[in-house]
C-alpha cells in the first residue's frame, strides 16, 4: 500500500480587483508621489502614485469573466481623477460647456475631499455643487501600462496606469480656468497635501530621477511598477538637465515622452504586465520578466515589455535595491560568469 499522499489541488488565484493610478506631471515636469502610512493594507510605508480601487460611483466595471475588465474605460478614468482628488487634494475637472478647467478654492476642495472620503457625498455630486456643468477631466489621461498582480500574492489588482500633464506655464493657466481671478490676483496653484494621515502621510512633487535616487539610496520604498514607470519618465523629462529648464525645453521633453508612450510592440499605452520571476541575479536579487500579461489574459493576445527586466530584493514585505535593465544585458552578464 503506497504511503504517498495525493498532491493537494491548487486553489484558483484570487480575482484581481480593478484599480486606477495616475502619473501626474507638474508644471515643472516633476512627478507626484504619495507616502503611504505604515498601517496601510497595501504598499505600507511605500511611495506610490495617487490612485486606488474602483468604486460604484465610478461607473459599472465589466465583470471578472469579461476581458474588457482589463481594458481602459470610463470607470477607470473616473476612478483615477476621483482618487487623485481624495488622496492629494488636486482637482482635475472642467466645465463641460466651455471646456475650461474648474477653479475651486483650497478650503472648498479640502472640505469636499473629506466628505467624499467619508462617503457623505459622491465625487460627481460634489462637482455638481461647484458647477452644474462640471465633469472630471478624463480626456487628458493617457494610458501608460496596465499591471496585474502575480498569482502568488493574496491581494491582487488589475491596475490601469495613466499619465496626466498639468499646464507648463503658470501664466498660461489663467485663460483656461473657468473662474479667472480678479485683476491683480494670481491663480491659486494646487499644492498636493496628505489626507490627514488616514492613508497618506505626505504628498509632494519631485523630478522622477530624484525619486529613483531616493529609492536606490534606501531612503524611500518603491515597488517595481512605480520604479519602472519613473525610470521611463526620467529618461525623457530629466535627461541631461539641471533644473526645470525653459518652457520650450520642458514642452519638447513632454512631446518626446508622449511619442515614446505611443511606440513599441505593443505600445506602452496598451502594455499589460504581470511580473514573473525569471531567475536570480548574481547578487541575489530577483529578476522579474515583464512580458507576461497574467493568467486572466493568457489567450487574449495582450503582452507586456519583452526588452526590459526589473531587478529587486523583496524583504519583509518591502521592495529594496530595485533597478531596471535590458533583458539581453542581464543574460550576457550571466554568460560571462
Amino acid at each position: 500500500m503506497s504511503s504517498h499522499k495525493p498532491p493537494k489541488p491548487q486553489s484558483a488565484p484570487t480575482v484581481p480587483r480593478p484599480s486606477s493610478s495616475v502619473v501626474l506631471v507638474s508644471p515643472r515636469n516633476e512627478v507626484l508621489l504619495l507616502h503611504r502610512v505604515k498601517t496601510s493594507t497595501s504598499f505600507a510605508s511605500a511611495h506610490v502614485f495617487p490612485g486606488g480601487n474602483l468604486s460604484s460611483q465610478d461607473g459599472p466595471c465589466p465583470p471578472p469573466e469579461n476581458l474588457s475588465r482589463h481594458e481602459d474605460g470610463p470607470w477607470y478614468r473616473n476612478a483615477a481623477i476621483r482618487e487623485l482628488f481624495e488622496e492629494s487634494g488636486i482637482l482635475l475637472a472642467k466645465n463641460n460647456d466651455s471646456g475650461k478647467m474648474l477653479a475651486v478654492p483650497e478650503e472648498q476642495r479640502e472640505a469636499g475631499r473629506r466628505a467624499i472620503h467619508q462617503s457623505k457625498i459622491t465625487f460627481a455630486e460634489w462637482l455638481q455643487e461647484q458647477n452644474s456643468a462640471a465633469v472630471p477631466d478624463t480626456e487628458q489621461l493617457i494610458p501608460f501600462t496596465r499591471w496585474i498582480t502575480p498569482t502568488n500574492v493574496p491581494r491582487r489588482y488589475t491596475t490601469q496606469m495613466y499619465l496626466y500633464f498639468l499646464p507648463l506655464s503658470l501664466e498660461s493657466e489663467s485663460p483656461i480656468l473657468d473662474e479667472i481671478p480678479p485683476e491683480g490676483q494670481t491663480e491659486e496653484i494646487q499644492i498636493p497635501t496628505s489626507d490627514g494621515g488616514v492613508e497618506i502621510a505626505e504628498a509632494r512633487f519631485l523630478p522622477a530621477s530624484e525619486w529613483l535616487h531616493l529609492a536606490q539610496s534606501g531612503e524611500i520604498i518603491l515597488f517595481p511598477p512605480q520604479f519602472l514607470l519613473l525610470h521611463l519618465v526620467a529618461e525623457y523629462l530629466d535627461k541631461g538637465t539641471h533644473g526645470a529648464g525653459s518652457v520650450e525645453d520642458m514642452e519638447k521633453r513632454r512631446t518626446e515622452l508622449m511619442q515614446f508612450v505611443h511606440t513599441g510592440q505593443p505600445p506602452w499605452t496598451e502594455k499589460c504586465i504581470c511580473p514573473k520571476m525569471l531567475k536570480m541575479s548574481a547578487d541575489g536579487r530577483t529578476v522579474l520578466a515583464l512580458d507576461h500579461p497574467g493568467p486572466e489574459l493568457n489567450e487574449s493576445g495582450r503582452a507586456g515589455d519583452s526588452e526590459r527586466v526589473v531587478l529587486v530584493r523583496f524583504k519583509k514585505g518591502t521592495s529594496q535595491d530595485v533597478d531596471v535593465k535590458w533583458k539581453k544585458d542581464v543574460f550576457e552578464e550571466k554568460n560571462r560568469l
